[in-house]
Parts: structure tokens; C-alpha cells; sequence
């Protein structure tokens, strides 16, 4: 049994892996600014803390740590992203700074510490779609370095940051870039929630009023690959029980177009949905994880199906906006 810390435990991502490690046996204590949303947390102690602050951060630690799960991060969908870049950096910069120094304290010994990064560190070059330049996106490809948004940028600079302090020998860490990872009880509306619990609610609101057609930002065509919690959770514990101490993917790679999803969550939901293209922020044109160093270090790789997996998601949803109708 480890004595285990997950930031960001109140969010989405936080919420299921503080039930996974509990099941597997370790203790668990859990940050956030706010607690879970949908379900009480499965952690021993859950503790509200704004890790903005240092003193919030070290206090963190008390009473021995083994490892650290920072996954405590402002962030959301797309929307989000790109209108609130200022607010983004400066808290995510400061959140990342903080834990790093609580973790190297002399009164702290942190036997692991893994930081969830993000596909948007890769550069925007490499998924545009429309020339030879396009790819699979590899770790490396992370240089000449061109991120997506501030988003982006910040959690470039915190692989740099860890890296520079394993090498120091001051921090043993593992970072982890995660590719659209989606399930149920996460943001399903507010400007934080992510394609798949967006369309789903329109999906579900068009099929309870009746109404054919929903909005979707661009032409649709935009690709991106959608891994799955359980799948998210199992390849963080991997990582961290590994020896790999470089940048990895996790994420799945099969491509699907945004309007595709639309099609796979209809067929869900039984209901027929007519698609209107409307302006809106779209992101990178087409993004793919390349899974090949997943499996050679983990003998492992996501594997769950959007049609599989979104059908919870989906389920989750409807109640939730039938709920928000009086229905």
C-alpha cells in the first residue's frame, strides 16, 4: 500500500482514478478547490485547497507521501481554452511551480510524482491535415516547439521543469500526455466540458424537445482520437509503476471526425440528428496519438471503442438534462 496524493481530485479525471487506487489498496488523499460534483470521493481524506498558494501546497504533504498524482489544472473544452488564456497560465504556472517545490522540500520524500500533460503541447504544424507533414503524433515531434494555446505552452514548460529535476536528482517523475479523454460524471455544460459531453447534451436536448438539428462549431471534419477513463486510469498506474521517466502518449489512436461522433452518439441516443455548421473555435485540424512507446514500456495501450464507451457517457447525460427540464 502507498500513501497517495491526487491533485485536481474533485475533477473528472481526479474522480475516477482516486476510486481506482483506493480499490487497488493504497490510501489516498485528495486537493481541490472543490470537491466532486456527481458522487462523494472515494479518497480517505479529501482536503479543499487552492494550490495557487505555497502554503496550501506544502501542507499538502503532511504526514508522508509516496506518490503524486498532479493532475490539478485550469483547463476545459475548446471554448475554454481559447478565451481564457491569460487566467490559464498564470494559475496552471503557478499551481505547477508550487507542487514541484513542496515535493523537493527536505522535509518531503516523494518516491514518484506523475503530471498529467496534454496532447496541445505538440506543435499545431503537425496537425493541421493538409500536407505530408501529418503524422501520428510521436514524443518527440514535441520540438521545434509550437503548442496549442497558452494551455499549451504551460504544460510544455512543466515536462521541462520535471525533467530538469530528475536529472538533478531531486524529483523522480513520470508525465503523461493525454489524448481527449472522456466518461461520465465530468463537465457536461458551463464552457468547461469537451466535445463528447457537449454533443451528447445537444443530442439529448434535440431528442427531448423534439428538435432535429443541433450546432456544431466549423465544418465537422476536425479529427481527434477519444480515450476512455477506464482506459485513462489503467495507463496512469501503468506509468507510474514503471521506470519510464520520459514524456508518453496515452491516448487511443483511431481518428474520428467531429461529425462522426455526432452520428455514433445519435445512434445511441436512437434518435436522428441533422448537423448545423455554425462559427466557432475548432482547434487543431487533426490529431492522432501514436501509441508505439505505450507499448513498448506499459505491453499496453487504451482500447476501448467510442461506440463502447460512449453509451454510459450518453446514458449519464440525458439524465442529467431531463433532470434540468423537470422531466
Amino acid at each position: 500500500m502507498k500513501k497517495v496524493l491526487v491533485t485536481g481530485a474533485g475533477g473528472f479525471i481526479g474522480t475516477h482514478l482516486v476510486r481506482r487506487l483506493v480499490k487497488d489498496g493504497h490510501w489516498v488523499r485528495g486537493v481541490d478547490i472543490k470537491r466532486p460534483e456527481w458522487s462523494k470521493s472515494a479518497a480517505h481524506e479529501f482536503r479543499l485547497m487552492d494550490l495557487r498558494y505555497l502554503r496550501n501546497a506544502v501542507t499538502a504533504f503532511t504526514g508522508g507521501i509516496d506518490w503524486v498524482f498532479h493532475l490539478a489544472a485550469d483547463m476545459g473544452g475548446m471554448g475554454f481554452i481559447t478565451t481564457k488564456q491569460a487566467d490559464i497560465i498564470l494559475n496552471n504556472t503557478r499551481i505547477n511551480a508550487n507542487m514541484v517545490t513542496a515535493a523537493i522540500a527536505d522535509t518531503v520524500r516523494v518516491e514518484r510524482f506523475l503530471f498529467s500533460s496534454s496532447a496541445c503541447i505538440y506543435p499545431k504544424r503537425l496537425q493541421s491535415g493538409d500536407g505530408a507533414e501529418f503524422h501520428a503524433l510521436r514524443e518527440p515531434d514535441a520540438y521545434p516547439a509550437d503548442p496549442q494555446e497558452t494551455y499549451g505552452w504551460e504544460k510544455l514548460h512543466m515536462e521541462h521543469m520535471l525533467l530538469a529535476m530528475q536529472e538533478a536528482g531531486r524529483l523522480d517523475s513520470r508525465i503523461v500526455r493525454f489524448h481527449n479523454t472522456y466518461g461520465p460524471e465530468g463537465a457536461w455544460q458551463g464552457g468547461r466540458e469537451k466535445a463528447p459531453a457537449a454533443l451528447s447534451r445537444k443530442i439529448a436536448k434535440a431528442k427531448l424537445f423534439g428538435v432535429p438539428g443541433i450546432e456544431v462549431w466549423g465544418d465537422g471534419l476536425a479529427e481527434r482520437t477519444y480515450m476512455f477513463i477506464d482506459d485513462c486510469t489503467e495507463g496512469i498506474i501503468r506509468l507510474m509503476e514503471s521506470d519510464f521517466t520520459l514524456p508518453m502518449n496515452l491516448g487511443r489512436d483511431r481518428m474520428i471526425s467531429v461529425n462522426h461522433l455526432v452520428f455514433i452518439i445519435a445512434e445511441i441516443a436512437e434518435t436522428e440528428i441533422e448537423i448545423v455548421h455554425v462559427e466557432g473555435p475548432q482547434g487543431v485540424r487533426r490529431r492522432n496519438s501514436d501509441n508505439t512507446l505505450c507499448n513498448i514500456v506499459l505491453k499496453w495501450e487504451p482500447s476501448i471503442a467510442v461506440e463502447d464507451g460512449m453509451k454510459g457517457v450518453y446514458s449519464w447525460i440525458e439524465e442529467r438534462v431531463a433532470g434540468s427540464l423537470g422531466r
